[in-house]
């Protein structure tokens, strides 16, 4: 389809942002004309001065993201046109200068006394800067001089090759070998691979498996030394700032407590028979006599789809949603009725899903719809980002409206755990209740599990560099290994091809990351959970949260929808729902 055949309602209207190229373009240059923030350096121990700073950096910020939304959106409507490509490579050069501009700021802050940082929390001209003051004051143990910092700012493009090369493995040279598929010989994709390991053609999965695998062992000497040398960045930038271990540092700078870490991985290796089970249930349906890990996404259920158009699907979503109430579906349908959405899948778009905030307008909302189940929840799930961001830009100031991405996955898995319990409460049909229930199995299994078994892989990783062994690619195979049995047990067979699945997860270069989806989703089950048990009180206490921004640490933030990721009881409530939806699965397949 050509995006001129798209009607008018299903295309986002970016002109809320900007009404045509040319004010862009103006705010562009009037915006790379402000930045001139050097005068402000070594003058901060002046309220009035810091004060000043502080609104011109907001000033800036909020005007660059104005111009950074305009220029990514109009891109990925269609990326083929050079133009909107050429605004990105602006935007780049124009927050490079900026940030080198404003190095000066953290250094100075630190040398300046305690008492007098003290002092800023308890003036209201600084009210809304209370939150970056405090982790000002938290930091400065951990601040180098200015010098140290621009040191590490010019080796940052450096430090920050191994992802780059990692992608250009993976998506350039990666020697992919062809497949037969209905009689046509395809090159073997991402896409395609994660297509043919849902198909339920079990030969065409294995030898998608074997020959995608083949490809990544060809090159695990290469891949290996890049890892190794990305962890070693990670130990380096770590000491540098006086952190005790890279998992410190990494948690240091999301403003989260380590506990939280700790508790995830005790509380799923604690549970760990709960999954196995699930393994053993899925070998037994499936009739295998071996079960291996190209098994693990085959459908159990088949002509369980339901089909809708997009605005039927939409509509579906509002519903489904009505335990968050009627303000928050009238939100869900002004979204729908003012074009914050992009829908249609059309030639040069940007593929999959994303919500995008624009500070002072509101979300926006890129999807490629089809008319598949998958793709409701996808609806659901991109709108509970959106209006997460328009609740924390209405309700905070532009320095507490971005919320950390440690809580950056909670209301969009929050739509979808409601929506889910919604369609299973009221599917009439037991083949679709039965899908229903397995996709919930394998979004946890998926979301909650396999991202915790990366989590602890990278963990043990990263502390073999910092104790002084070498990373190779035998002892990182046989780590990942012996975690791959304990998560899955012994009902899989554990072949030599995913003791290497390591060496292509593109998320080990973005260091303890991972883990955060692990949270995000436990983190949702609960609130979901609460809302639908205790109603309009836990729906009050849910939208503080929304409403936060961050104006506080996010592990406070989650504790005013009532869920304290310091203790053990919400990861201990989400392995309960995950046996509790087991056990339910297995009464309908009669297993």
């Amino acid at each position: 389809m050509q995006r001129k055949d798209v009607k008018t309602e299903h295309k986002w209207n970016i002109e809320e942002i900007y009404a045509n190229d040319g004010l862009w373009e103006k705010a562009a240059d009037y915006l790379t004309a402000k930045i001139d923030f050097g005068r402000y350096a070594g003058k901060l121990g002046d309220k009035k001065t810091l004060l000043q700073y502080l609104k011109a950096t907001e000033e800036f910020e909020i005007g660059f993201e104005r111009l950074v939304a305009y220029a990514t959106l109009k891109r990925d409507e269609d990326t083929r046109v050079a133009k909107y490509n050429s605004y990105s490579g602006k935007i780049d050069m124009m927050y490079s200068r900026y940030c080198s501009e404003t190095a000066f700021f953290e250094p100075e802050m630190a040398t300046l006394d305690e008492s007098y940082l003290n002092e800023l929390l308890s003036d209201k001209n600084f009210s809304y800067y209370d939150y970056q003051i405090k982790l000002l004051i938290k930091r400065r143990s951990h601040v180098v001089s200015e010098k140290e910092e621009r040191l590490v700012a010019l080796s940052s493009e450096a430090l920050g090759s191994f992802y780059d090369i990692f992608s250009m493995i993976d998506n350039a040279d990666l020697p992919l070998p062809e497949i037969e598929l209905d009689g046509e010989k395809r090159k073997l994709s991402h896409g395609l691979y994660g297509l043919i390991l849902h198909s339920p053609d079990r030969a065409k999965r294995e030898e998608a498996y074997k020959k995608y695998y083949s490809a990544y062992i060809g090159l695990l000497n290469t891949i290996t030394a890049n890892y190794y040398g990305n962890v070693k960045k990670d130990v380096f930038l770590s000491r540098v700032y006086g952190f005790q271990s890279c998992l410190d540092h990494a948690l240091f700078s999301e403003d989260v407590d380590k506990k939280v870490y700790e508790n995830l991985l005790k509380s799923v290796t604690e549970n760990c028979s709960v999954m196995h089970r699930y393994i053993s249930d899925r070998k037994k349906l499936l009739g295998v006599d071996k079960l291996y890990f190209y098994d693990i996404y085959a459908p159990l259920i088949e002509n369980a789809q339901i089909s809708l158009n997009y605005d039927e699907a939409y509509e579906l979503v509002v519903e489904g949603l009505a335990a968050l109430g009627k303000d928050y579906q009238a939100l869900l349908r002004r979204g729908h009725d003012e074009r914050w959405i992009d829908v249609e899948e059309t030639e040069g778009k940007r593929s999959g899903a994303y919500s995008a905030g624009v500070y002072g307008v509101h979300p926006f909302v890129l999807l490629n719809y089809q008319p598949t189940l998958n793709d409701v929840f996808t609806i659901a799930h991109e709108m509970g980002h959106s209006l997460h961001t328009y609740f924390s830009q209405k309700n905070q100031p532009y320095a507490k409206s971005n919320y950390k991405i440690f809580v950056a996955e909670v209301a969009s898995t929050v739509n979808e755990v409601l929506l889910l319990k919604y369609l299973v409460k009221k599917a009439e049909d037991v083949n679709l209740k039965k899908y229903l229930l397995n996709h919930y199995l394998d979004s946890i299994r998926a979301t909650l599990h396999r991202q915790t078994m990366f989590a602890e892989f990278e963990y043990e990783a990263h502390k073999l560099v910092e104790e002084g062994n070498p990373l190779t690619r035998e002892n990182l195979c046989e780590l990942y290994a012996g975690i791959g049995k304990k998560y899955y047990g012994e009902d899989i067979e554990h072949d030599y091809e995913i003791s290497t699945e390591w060496c292509r997860i593109p998320h080990f270069y973005s260091s303890f990351y991972v883990y955060k989806y692990s949270t995000g989703i436990i983190t949702a089950i609960n609130i979901a959970n609460r809302i639908l048990t205790e109603g309009d009180k836990a729906v009050k206490d849910y939208f503080k949260f929304l409403s936060g921004g961050s104006s506080t640490d996010p592990v406070s933030l989650l504790k005013f929808a009532g869920v304290d990721l310091s203790e053990m009881k919400p990861f201990d409530f989400a392995m309960k729902e995950f046996e509790n939806t087991l056990i339910e699965f297995e009464k309908l397949m009669e297993i």
